[in-house]
């Protein structure tokens, strides 16, 4: 089952450069899986790089990385059934592949804020793109005790998107007992981004700015154009 930036091309219609492809994988396939990349000719990346075994097997062949992944990194869940009973689908290379169901992908991309790596800008760009259309009631039961981290995440795509994200349902701030982020006049600041006039409208370009100035946000590019982070 595709996950990572090719997973993440399928759900907004945009390509985000990646260094590795993502397959998630049940735990119980995880010997025949491996078996699979050595027979292809892929070895283990521990020898080049040590990596956490216990939820992840990177392997390499030429400069081609392949990560099968059965379980987060924090260990706070394992890939399950209902992963791939809830999969979506994309063909790769004439090549029909499941792909992670955006929720769980939302799921596992909620615990990534670490001090050098963050995976919140994959889930803004999903919320803009495909917000409305999620399910939300199942996401807050996956969450179970964890759905502050996700009010803290609509809090910030509030503030970067004040009108876009009047547009997700009433039933998830019910759910999360909180209100959604309200528009206010937006008073432009000194300095290098001055224009809120986004290429689509719905978010502010000065507050987006303020995150990362290199092109992340697909609000703000042109069509065909790849994220740069």
């Amino acid at each position: 089952m595709l996950g990572g930036g090719f997973a993440l091309a399928t759900f907004i219609g945009r390509w985000r450069d990646t260094k590795d492809i993502d397959f998630y994988i049940h735990p119980r396939d995880r010997a025949r899986a491996v078996s699979a990349l050595t027979r292809a000719g892929f070895s283990d990346y521990f020898e080049r790089l040590p990596y956490d075994r216990k939820w992840i097997h990177r392997s390499v062949r030429a400069d081609v990385i392949v990560d099968l992944i059965w379980s987060m990194a924090n260990q706070r869940a394992q890939v399950d059934d209902t992963w791939f009973s809830r999969a979506g689908e994309a063909k790769i290379r004439d090549q029909q592949l499941l792909v992670l169901p955006r929720e769980e992908f939302m799921w596992c991309k909620l615990y990534i804020l670490q001090r050098d790596h963050c995976d919140w800008t994959d889930v803004f760009n999903l919320l803009y793109e495909r917000g409305p259309e999620l399910d939300w009631q199942h996401l807050i039961a996956r969450l179970e005790d964890d759905t502050p981290l996700l009010r803290a995440l609509l809090t910030v795509y509030g503030w970067l998107c004040p009108r876009r994200v009047q547009l997700l349902p009433p039933s998830l701030w019910d759910a999360l007992k909180m209100q959604p982020y309200r528009a206010a006049t937006v008073r432009e600041r000194p300095g290098r981004f001055r224009s809120t006039q986004t290429r689509r409208p719905g978010c502010e370009r000065d507050r987006i700015r303020l995150l990362d100035t290199r092109d992340w946000f697909t609000a703000l590019m042109p069509e065909g154009v790849p994220l740069a982070v």
